[in-house]
């Protein structure tokens, strides 16, 4: 009960909630997952930011958390190929281990190495520090189909609901 009650001081105090009221620069889905605004998002948890010939890949804070601390990343090589939904690498945490999929097609133009010695940048910078790929898709037009910040935290709630 002390740790909701200073959980829930802490919050407010920072000025973010939970139940998806926007807090800038992020909504928040889940008490301290966070869920940014202008990315797409999976159903399998991994978000993509779609920025000119290029598309970041990586896991959500929320995929993050239920994961735990991540001590493991396979990544692939720079220059191979990948398919939507299909998986371009795995996530190990103390807790287990998950593959990542590719939200689009295309070439993997770049790797995240610094995730190779520090695989907790998942943790602590999910969005940023630890993006795991970034691909030149070869159909843009597969982003559409993916859920924007709003449908990806009523997604996570919900999820969390039945769990």
């Amino acid at each position: 009960m002390a740790l909701r009650m200073w959980a829930s001081s802490t919050a407010i105090a920072l000025k973010i909630s939970c139940g998806g009221i926007k807090a800038s620069p992020f909504s928040i889905s889940r008490c301290f997952s966070s869920v940014l605004d202008g990315l797409k998002y999976t159903s399998s948890h991994e978000w993509v930011k779609h920025e000119g010939s290029v598309a970041t890949i990586g896991i959500s804070d929320h995929a993050q958390d239920h994961l735990g601390e991540v001590v493991f990343v396979d990544l692939p090589e720079s220059g191979a190929s990948v398919s939507k939904g299909g998986s371009f690498g795995a996530v190990e945490s103390v807790k287990a281990t998950s593959d990542v999929n590719c939200p689009v097609s295309g070439e993997i133009v770049e790797v995240n190495t610094k995730l190779t010695e520090t695989p907790g940048l998942i943790n602590s910078s999910p969005y940023e520090n630890g993006w795991m790929i970034k691909v030149k898709p070869s159909n843009a037009s597969e982003l559409e189909s993916l859920m924007g910040s709003k449908e990806y935290t009523k997604f996570c709630e919900e999820e969390d609901a039945a769990h």
